[in-house]
């Protein structure tokens, strides 16, 4: 016993050390777990307390009647509740429980006609108990009339199975714990490569503000929340917003790209597995509910999640329980659920692609975060924002934001929101060189990219040579006068137009503008 750090193989040399004693008919040990089977239970009616009992964990034994395998643990007897008969009082009291000179007929015996044809003489129960603590019940049926020095020494062998059990217990969680950390380690070392750095919410517009008090709302609390937005618009900052924000926060937020995981490893992905659960499964692994124990869990692009792996999630998000993949053991955990996605699941509900049910689940408290076209007050705190983060990773000075570029930017429609301006930006700083930011897209209106379709009649983007100097004259001298008439220099006409001086001033003499231009 004391040379094993499994749990099973631990309870297995107990009964499997009893059971090689001449008269041992049957060895069997229960523990102390939480409730599972209740609704189902033969003893139901007479449990007092249905959240704990004595779960059968380990068989062995000689049978002489021809009757089932000794070492089955999904017999009938495979729960007590605490208290009730011979097993649960043990169990309950913590006391031993000897019973010799067997007959058969005693009232007490749940199968009377089991113990006449094994020819049962003796019963015999002892506690295991460490630290005071009564972790389950060691308990045997002898064909043998036992006597009280055999009854002290079972005493003896239940006190070492009982060390060895909580020794194994202790093993387990430490493996268990390692697994953890280093799945945690291996993630945030995952999170810090690849983590976009955007830092705190930026911007103050109006739809923005609103989004920040909903979050101030609905963070402290242990409300599942549903984010819902276009793609690039910083659902995932939401995020880590309520987390940071919650009573959370000392433990891991940690994020599954839901569309990004096949539906033959959803289980092992969510929920773990042990070793040898399936071919590859080399060690155990926790899932991302364990990862997430005491934390939140950002459930990313939920709308991917396949129907059929939908009711396995809602019955974790119900029942705060998990099994991994090839594992007897249920694990309760708390987790505060935050899901996202760019999907209307209102219709996904009505086209049958989403459970009803799981979307009422998930969307108790739901935030939808506008695109940025719809909040461009935000784009040049975002655009500063992002042109110093790029410089500072490429460990080189800003370039300079022109209110010409500033201008171009917030006219732009941005279909990838948030996430397309940060890789223009830094796209562009690349390019800069130290010079000003200069972008590739032609400024356009929201009016003209999102509701052309609606408007009566062809739209013609096509300007002619003539209109093309005429507008390029008109940009110029608008620039001129803003600036006095400079190009050269902080707020010349150069840098408001995004230009190279020596260029501005070919293409001023080319079109023959005078530097002074009166209105």
């Amino acid at each position: 016993m004391a040379g094993n750090r499994s749990l099973t193989e631990v309870l297995s040399a107990v009964v499997g050390g009893i059971a090689r004693c001449p008269n041992l008919v049957l060895a069997r040990i229960w523990l102390v777990q939480d409730g599972d089977i209740c609704d189902s239970c033969r003893f139901r009616p007479e449990c007092p307390d249905r959240t704990r009992c004595l779960h059968l964990v380990a068989s062995a034994g000689n049978p002489r009647g021809g009757s089932q395998d000794s070492t089955r643990l999904d017999g009938a007897f495979r729960r007590f509740p605490l208290g009730v008969r011979k097993i649960g009082q043990v169990g309950a009291s913590g006391q031993p429980l000897l019973l010799p000179d067997l007959e058969g007929a005693e009232e007490w015996i749940a199968d009377p006609d089991w113990i006449r044809r094994e020819g049962v003489r003796t019963f015999a129960a002892q506690p295991l108990v460490f630290r005071g603590e009564v972790l389950g019940v060691l308990a045997l049926f002898d064909a043998g009339v036992l006597g009280q020095a055999e009854f002290d020494w079972l005493r003896v062998f239940a006190d070492h199975a009982a060390v060895s059990i909580a020794n194994a217990r202790a093993f387990e969680e430490i493996g268990i714990l390692k697994a953890r950390l280093e799945e945690e380690n291996h993630y945030l070392r995952a999170e810090v490569s690849t983590a976009l750095g955007l830092g705190d919410i930026v911007g103050s517009s109006p739809g923005l503000q609103k989004v920040m008090q909903q979050i101030e709302l609905v963070a402290p609390t242990d409300a599942s929340v549903l984010v819902t937005g276009e793609s690039g618009t910083g659902k995932e900052l939401v995020a880590r917003a309520i987390h940071e924000n919650s009573r959370r926060r000392e433990r891991a937020l940690i994020k599954v790209n839901c569309g990004a995981v096949p539906e033959a490893l959803f289980e092992s992905e969510f929920f773990g597995h042990v070793k040898g659960a399936f071919t590859g499964a080399l060690r155990d692994k926790p899932g991302r509910f364990e990862l997430a124990d005491g934390g939140t869990l950002f459930l990313d692009e939920i709308g991917e999640v396949p129907l059929a792996m939908q009711a396995k999630l809602l019955r974790v998000l119900q029942e705060r329980e998990i099994e991994r993949i090839g594992d007897t053991r249920t694990r309760r955990i708390d987790v505060r659920i935050v899901a996202a996605t760019n999907r209307d699941l209102g219709k996904e509900v009505e086209a049958g692609r989403f459970r009803r049910d799981l979307y009422y689940r998930l969307g108790v408290f739901p935030i939808e975060i506008p695109p940025l076209r719809d909040r461009r007050d935000d784009i040049p705190q975002l655009a500063t924002h992002f042109v110093r983060q790029s410089a500072r990773r490429m460990n080189g000075p800003a370039p300079r934001v022109t209110q010409a570029t500033m201008a171009q930017l917030a006219a732009h429609d941005w279909p990838g929101n948030v996430r397309e301006l940060q890789n223009a930006v830094e796209r562009a700083v690349i390019l800069a060189q130290g010079g000003p930011l200069r972008f590739e897209f032609a400024p356009t209106s929201s009016r003209d990219s999102v509701g052309a379709k609606a408007l009566p009649g062809p739209v013609s983007p096509l300007l002619t040579r003539a209109e093309l100097k005429r507008q390029e004259r008109e940009s110029i001298v608008a620039a001129l006068k803003q600036s006095g008439g400079r190009i050269f220099g902080e707020g010349g006409a150069a840098e408001l137009l995004g230009m190279k001086p020596t260029t501005l001033a070919s293409r001023i003499k080319a079109l023959g503008i005078r530097r002074n231009p009166r209105d």
